[in-house]
């Protein structure tokens, strides 16, 4: 049997916690808005912004916290020797109208927003300016009911809680239920720990068996009765079945499961506060950095300076058109094709300049598709209607060469595990092969069609190829169930998020569409602006938390959109031909990189980045041929 931990001895007694300067700052940002919601004048408040000092000095404080004496943060004593509710204010308080509000727009209550204000006051440790506030508003933080309750449960009054329960205001049968089970569920435990069995016994039987609330749980709980030895193993298996918890925890447990109007969640303030920041994170269209400070004195605005727009260096080794290119998932490399039938991968070197680790040679065709494994140590790279070829990313061999007779492969893609590739065949058909080259699955079909994309989610659920000319398959290899998502133009090309949950496709239509396909896929935004009309143009996610999205043009520039407002929030210009494929680095959000039919590769970055080198210069823009 696990003993309760001890009761407050009658020398011990609760206090707050000292808090550092920052929350004073805090507790004078509540007390104006406090000074906006009371007949009184601020200087009339009188409030201590210093955290409660008991008469004792504070090497003799003790933090504790037990089953018996215990109060929650967001309760008042005002004397240090007292453990009661009813004395937490001076005068009785008169509850003011509930329909009263606050705030330009209207819609915030007077009475709710003085209630989370209270208790931001007490979680802080400002005990006396959060009775004052009740006080002077007239508007207690929690009704006389609700302290009763919530005194008895840390008194271990079981039976009497139980009955104010069922006084508090509650409406939902089912509520009152839950709760008074937590409730008698802990007088089973404490009455069993103080060897009171046959009492808990009764307990079990007439009062939490009738409840009918958890039945699995009532039969849990007679172990404890019926075998000590089982009453062992059920708290070694972790379900917590003989530990009673602390009355502190309890009392934290009925907060959570009782509504709001009833008991103030903890620290519902900086909850709402948290959110509201993070609402301005989400609407600024310019974020792209990790935040760091956020004031709550002014809202959060990022400026243009946080995107990639200008050109830090031009890539120059591919001498024709450069089709292809992919960051690898750590962002240290960079690997592009062209139809130079050349697979070049750049090395991303610490002062953020890049230079050439290998150039592979030996497809026959231009090089149409490239995929990083899932530990960025090799890659494949797929020829048009020809072979895929595995690479070793350190020493730059050609470990293996996988084909079919008669079919030429189209596209190509890693299973998450790093052990077998997938790879779309020029008959419609996926097929799977293990690092050796021995074919496991193929799939028949119009499971693909002739489009070098082919996406793998990173649980391995699920394989995503067009199947049609305007139809894009999510199928799973394991689970056989297909999902299938149908656009009204000719899709050019897609791509998956990190997270699986989003995927962006290109249309013939100058469109690119945004589908959530967790579920049933639903379109949820569009976005257009660049320019195609003949070829292939390839589009990513990126920046901070894949918050943009861009894509090539056939007008020679790089669009970038913000993912949630759809709004497009910059246009790069430099290249002189068509921009077939953008991939931003993923572990650096202000990078980006562009692939041109004028040969080159393009690296964009912030425009306060001054880049000082040694090599070719024209026009402060850094040209590495490999050498540098």
């Amino acid at each position: 049997m696990c003993p309760f931990e001890p009761p407050l001895t009658k020398t011990q007694s609760l206090h707050i916690v000292p808090l550092g300067p920052h929350h004073h700052r805090l507790c004078l940002f509540l007390c104006l808005f406090i000074n906006s919601l009371i007949a009184y004048p601020l200087f009339d408040l009188h409030f201590d912004l210093k955290p409660q000092e008991d008469d004792e000095p504070p090497p003799k404080r003790v933090k504790v916290s037990s089953r018996k004496g215990d109060l929650p943060k967001s309760t008042l004593l005002t004397d240090p020797a007292s453990c009661s509710l009813n004395d937490l204010m001076s005068h009785p308080l008169v509850r003011q109208g509930d329909d009263e509000v606050v705030g330009a727009k209207g819609v915030v209550k007077k009475v709710e927003f003085v209630r989370i204000v209270a208790e931001a006051l007490y979680s802080l440790g400002y005990n006396k300016a959060g009775a004052r506030l009740e006080e002077e508003s007239g508007i207690p933080l929690q009704s006389a009911e609700v302290k009763l309750f919530m005194q008895q449960i840390l008194d271990g009054k079981w039976d009497e809680s139980v009955a104010t329960l069922r006084k508090i205001g509650l409406i939902d049968e089912k509520i009152v239920k839950l709760a008074s089970f937590e409730i008698l569920e802990q007088k089973f435990f404490e009455l069993l720990d103080g060897k009171n069995v046959m009492d808990a016994l009764k307990t079990l039987r007439t009062e939490l068996g009738p409840l009918c609330v958890n039945n699995d749980r009532v039969r849990e709980l007679s172990l404890c009765i019926v075998s000590p030895l089982k009453q062992v193993l059920a708290g070694m298996s972790g379900q917590d079945v003989v530990r009673p918890k602390s009355r502190t925890k309890l009392l934290e447990e009925l907060q959570k499961l009782l509504p709001p109007t009833v008991i103030i969640r903890e620290q519902r303030l900086v909850h709402l506060v948290e959110q509201a920041l993070d609402l301005q994170l989400d609407a600024c269209r310019f974020h792209n950095s990790l935040v760091g400070e956020m004031s709550l004195l002014t809202d959060h605005q990022c400026g243009r300076d946080q995107i990639p727009s200008q050109t830090l260096q031009i890539l120059q080794d591919h001498s024709d058109e450069v089709w292809f290119l992919q960051f690898s998932h750590g962002g240290k490399y960079l690997a592009s094709s062209a139809a130079d039938c050349l697979v070049i991968i750049w090395e991303v070197k610490l002062d953020g300049l890049f230079c050439v680790k290998h150039r592979f040679s030996g497809h026959q065709k231009p090089v149409s598709n490239i995929s990083w494994s899932p530990d960025d140590h090799q890659l494949l790279t797929c020829g048009v209607e020809e072979v895929v070829r595995r690479w070793d990313v350190e020493s730059g061999e050609c470990i293996h060469i996988y084909e079919k007779n008669g079919l030429g492969l189209i596209s190509c893609g890693w299973a998450p595990d790093g052990n077998r590739i997938l790879c779309g065949v020029t008959d419609k058909s996926i097929s799977m092969w293990d690092l050796e080259g021995k074919e496991l699955e193929c799939w028949k079909g119009h499971r693909t069609i002739r489009i070098s994309d082919l996406g793998i989610t990173s649980d391995g659920k699920h394989v995503v190829s067009v199947c049609k000319d305007n139809m894009i398959l999510l199928f799973g290899w394991e689970s056989k169930a297909e999902k299938v998502i149908q656009e009204d133009q000719t899709v050019t090309s897609f791509v998956l998020s990190t997270d699986n949950k989003y995927l962006l496709v290109s249309l013939w239509n100058q469109e690119i569409h945004l589908w959530d396909i967790e579920g049933t896929a639903k379109l949820i935004s569009k976005y257009n602006g660049h320019k195609r009309s003949r070829f292939v143009i390839r589009s990513c996610f990126g920046g901070l938390n894949q918050a943009f999205i861009s894509s090539g043009s056939e007008d020679s520039q790089v669009y970038i959109w913000h993912i949630s407002s759809g709004e497009l929030v910059e246009t790069l210009a430099g290249h002189s031909g068509t921009v077939n494929c953008v991939s931003w680095n993923p572990a650096d959000p202000h990078m980006l990189a562009s692939a041109s039919d004028d040969h080159t590769i393009r690296i964009w970055g912030l425009n306060q980045v001054k880049m000082e080198h040694n090599d070719t210069v024209s026009n402060g823009v850094h040209y590495c041929n490999g050498g540098t």
